[in-house]
Order: structure tokens, then C-alpha cells, then sequence
């Protein structure tokens, strides 16, 4: 560690979606097992669970599957009255650009037209029928804000139509027309869906009418780095543009896999990656949404984190299959088991854990109360763990951190540049630090006043504000204990665990290239 004379102030900084991003951020699960079902669906949901035939040739023609799907998705036509900062969340990820916000709906018309000359917002999206009895999914950026919607049905019918729920965190919402026999689609399970597997995305781009576009599975569980509590996408390079939200990806028999809800581009138009919320998540959502008012979800109360494979190496394992957990709350599931940090879940039941985010969903789906067998790697041993779900608190794994500077004038420890962590100042948590960086009491460590840009703790994410708990699994209470612990390493690879960013994480420190390029 190298000294440095003080903390520095650092500016807030801001996450940004990729440039032209034409969806709001959303997020979606790919379960590592199905959810425990209700004993009493609230929606009459019709299912086709068996995987795809991939062996038949592909058919000349999709004609009879888009006849299939077609009077299924509907034109989700909103209205907002004109509000003085935004209609709806999207104005949230765009800035404030009325231009976005009409693209992305599909609405005609370029520049931008000044909220005092336009009393009513209005948006078109896309939705899709679930039941014969009128419940009809469509994401919650479409709906959110609205204070009218409309259903346009095959035929060109209208109907008026009820927000029953929302669920910003799956960005999925759930509207109801009055009526019956409607034409509900037929969901498939998507967790038997497999990269390289066709399929077509149906809905209403531009506002032009329904549109039938087709591709593969580019691919499954894909984060977009949107930055809310959940993304696991299925990705797709079937056309998807402004007015898709909330429409349908089907396979090749037509069922239901996923609700398009976002593209990634540069250009304000398609370029190959549409985003899906699967629709075993959709299952899930659907059913709590109108069932309960709100989405039900169980938690453990334990911080994960996938492994890279500089963290598998640190851990021992020969691949970086599994999740690691980073922190366990007190008084929760978790803790409850004898979860502690550090620990590997390696499997949930009899399901292989592939990563972090596959854990996180795989038990947000199950009822709360439901008991859990966690096989971990804890000090290169396995062993299994019994836990108990609980239903998750509704702000539970908010991040209201972050990093905002400090005026304050502080004491950095200094030491000498040997050992490893060379180029991180670090100092003790006074009182106006833990204030000022949102840092819970609980959290004890040596905070990080400044990282060396161009150093190896640099390039495996350390940045001031970050606190370090623990150096190579030894536990750091104060910044002398960071110093010390650095000094006493032999290996240039490092362990570290950090609280970062109102979480806790793992981060693997190499500075062997630094000791190459200085022979």
C-alpha cells in the first residue's frame, strides 16, 4: 500500500444505459428449478412444458405459427396527463428526452414537442393474452403512469382496459379487458430454452401494426448491466424495435417463452440484441400480481456473487460454476443455516448453481417457508446446509449506497510500497465517513481514500469509497490491519473482500503482471 495525504472528494457518479437505449431498464429470472406452484392459480394459464423439437428441419415457412400467435398480442395504447417532470420511468433512464419517450412507443413525428402544447401524453406498446378471460400481460414501463389504456384486439376492436399490477423490478404488468373466450397463448417453460434455438418476436413496432419478425437465441441469462435488483434476460437478434415492449417471443410451436421488454444500441435502432423477460418469470409475476396486489418473493438474506475465474482459482475450484456468498445479513435464513462469507453454493436441491443471479431467482420463486438444502465449499470441504425461506422485505437489497466524496480532512495510515495492494491509501471509518458514504454500522474495515489508476488494485475494481473487510479470508477491522495483512502476503494474487457500493463483494487483485513488466 502506498500513502497518500488525504481523502479526496469524489463526484457522484451516475449510471448511464447504453447510448440510445430504447427500453427502460428491466430485469427478468431464469429459475434454476420451477417455482413451487399455488394450490390455487389466479389465472387460468394454459402450459406446453416440453422442450422443442430441434431435430426437424426448418420449415420453409412460419406462416401457420404466426396464424397462431397473432390474435394473442395486442396494441397497449396509453394516456398520461402532461406532467411537469415525467409521465412515466422511462424519462428516468433517458434523461428527459420527449423524443425517446415517443420512439420508444412507437408514436410519429420527430423533434421534440414542448409539454405546454401537448396536454396528453400518449404511448403505444404491446401486450399479450394469457387467459380466455381477459388477463393480458405487457411490461410496467408501457402502463406506468398511465391514466387510460386501451387494448386493440385483432380486428381493430378496442377495448378499455384495468392496470391490475405492476412489477417495475421484472418490469412486467398485468392488465385485464372484461370479456370471454379470448385467445390466450400457450406458455412454454423457458428454462428449456437453448442458445441456437429459433424463434419470432410478435408485436407492434412504431405503431405501424402487428409485425412478425424471426431469429435465434443469441443468448439465456443475460445481465445488461441496467442496474435494478434483477436481469436475466433472453437474449435474441429477432428484430425489436419502439412499440415491441411488452409483445411476444415464441418458439417455433408458437408458445410463449418471453415478453420483449429492451434492445441494446448505439444508433436508436435494432441492432441485434433484444432482450426478453422469460416466461417462467412471467408465470410467477402474473400469478402474485393478481393473486396478492404485489409480487411475493422469497429471499435467504445473503449476498452472492458470481465466480470469475481468478475467484475460482482463490477458492479452489476448477471452474467458476457456483456462487460465492459475499456477506450474510443478521437475524435472516441465511444466518439462521450457519451461511457465512466466503462459502460456495455449489447446489440448490438437486439443481447444479450456475451463478449468482440463477441462485437469487431460483429461490425468489419459491414460497416463502419453503425449506432449501445448499451444498457449499467452505475451506475446500463440501457440505450441505438447511435453510428456510422468508418472504422478502420490499426494500430488501435497495442500494442506497454509493460512493459521494468527503470534504472532511482525514488521517491516511501510511506504510511502505512492499507487499501487495501497492497504490491503495487507506484510513480508519470515522463517524463523518460512515455518514457521508451511507456505510451501515455493521460494516467495519479500512476505507479506501484513493487508488492508484494505473495499479493492479485499479484494474480489478478498488476505488475510494470502497471499505476493505477482509485481505486473503483474515479479517480487516482497521487500516492497520489492511497495511499489516498487505505487507504479510507472499503471493502477488490477492483475496479481498470489499463492501462496495452499499453491497459486499469479492475482488481478485494480480499484480504478477507488475513484477513481468518490471524484469
Amino acid at each position: 500500500m502506498k500513502p497518500f495525504s488525504a481523502p479526496l472528494p469524489v463526484s457522484q457518479r451516475w449510471l448511464k444505459l447504453v447510448s440510445g437505449l430504447l427500453a427502460t431498464g428491466v430485469l427478468a429470472f431464469a429459475p434454476l428449478h420451477a417455482a413451487s406452484s399455488s394450490e390455487k392459480p389466479s389465472v387460468s394459464l394454459q402450459f406446453d412444458n416440453k422442450p422443442v423439437n430441434r431435430e426437424t428441419l426448418e420449415p420453409a415457412s412460419f406462416s401457420k405459427v404466426a396464424k397462431q400467435v397473432s390474435p394473442s398480442v395486442v396494441t397497449v395504447t396509453v394516456e398520461a396527463k402532461a406532467r411537469q417532470q415525467r409521465v412515466s420511468r422511462s424519462d428516468e433512464f433517458f434523461g428527459g428526452n420527449d423524443e425517446f419517450f415517443r420512439r420508444f412507443f412507437g408514436l410519429p413525428g420527430q423533434g421534440r414537442i414542448p409539454m405546454q402544447r401537448e396536454p396528453a401524453q400518449r404511448g403505444l406498446g404491446s401486450g399479450v393474452i394469457v387467459s380466455s378471460d381477459g388477463y393480458i400481460v405487457t411490461n410496467n414501463h408501457v402502463v406506468e403512469g398511465a391514466d387510460r389504456v386501451l387494448v386493440t384486439l385483432q380486428g381493430n376492436r378496442n377495448v378499455k382496459a384495468t392496470v391490475i399490477g405492476r412489477d417495475p423490478q421484472t418490469d412486467i404488468a398485468v392488465i385485464k379487458i372484461e370479456g370471454k373466450n379470448y385467445p390466450a397463448i400457450k406458455f412454454a417453460d423457458s428454462n428449456n430454452v437453448e442458445v441456437g434455438d429459433r424463434v419470432l418476436a410478435v408485436g407492434n413496432p412504431f405503431g405501424i401494426g402487428e409485425t412478425v419478425t424471426t431469429g435465434i437465441v443469441s443468448a439465456t441469462g443475460r445481465r445488461a448491466g441496467i442496474g435494478l435488483a434483477y436481469e436475466n434476460f433472453i437474449q435474441t437478434d429477432a428484430a425489436i424495435n419502439p412499440g415491441n415492449s411488452g409483445g411476444a417471443l415464441v418458439d417455433i410451436d408458437g408458445r410463449l417463452i418471453g415478453i420483449n421488454t429492451a434492445i441494446l444500441t448505439r444508433t436508436g435502432g435494432f441492432q441485434g440484441v433484444g432482450l426478453a423477460v422469460p416466461s417462467a418469470m412471467v408465470r410467477h409475476v402474473v400469478d402474485s400480481l393478481v393473486q396478492n396486489g404485489k409480487v411475493i418473493r422469497s429471499y435467504i438474506g445473503a449476498g452472492v456473487q458470481d465466480l470469475t475465474p481468478d475467484l475460482a482459482d482463490s477458492f479452489g475450484l476448477e471452474n467458476n460454476l457456483g456462487a460465492v456468498i459475499t456477506d450474510v445479513q443478521p437475524n435472516t435464513p441465511a444466518a439462521k443455516a450457519g451461511l457465512k462469507s466466503g462459502d460456495v453454493v455449489l447446489r440448490l436441491d438437486e439443481t447444479p448453481v450456475a451463478n449468482a443471479s440463477g441462485l437469487s431467482f431460483a429461490v425468489s420463486l419459491l414460497k416463502p417457508g419453503t425449506k432449501i438444502k445448499l451444498e457449499i465449499l467452505r475451506g475446500g470441504k463440501k457440505q450441505t446446509l438447511t435453510a428456510t425461506t422468508a418472504q422478502r422485505p420490499d426494500r430488501y437489497g435497495v442500494n442506497n449506497g454509493g460512493l459521494r466524496g468527503s470534504d472532511d480532512e482525514g488521517e491516511n495510515f501510511s506504510s511502505s510500497d512492499v507487499g501487495v495492494l501497492n497504490g491503495v491509501a487507506v484510513t480508519d471509518i470515522d463517524p463523518a465517513s460512515r455518514r457521508q458514504l451511507n456505510i451501515p454500522k455493521r460494516i467495519q474495515g479500512a476505507l479506501i481514500t484513493e487508488v492508484d489508476p494505473d495499479s493492479a488494485s485499479a484494474r480489478a475494481g478498488l476505488k475510494a469509497g470502497d471499505v476493505i473487510l477482509e485481505i486473503n479470508q483474515q479479517p480487516v477491522t482497521s487500516a492497520e490491519d489492511a497495511v499489516r495483512l498487505s505487507e504479510e502476503a507472499t503471493e502477488k494474487k490477492t483475496l479481498v473482500r470489499l463492501w462496495s457500493n452499499g453491497g459486499t463483494i469479492f475482488a481478485v487483485v494480480d499484480e504478477t503482471e507488475e513484477d513481468t513488466s518490471s524484469e
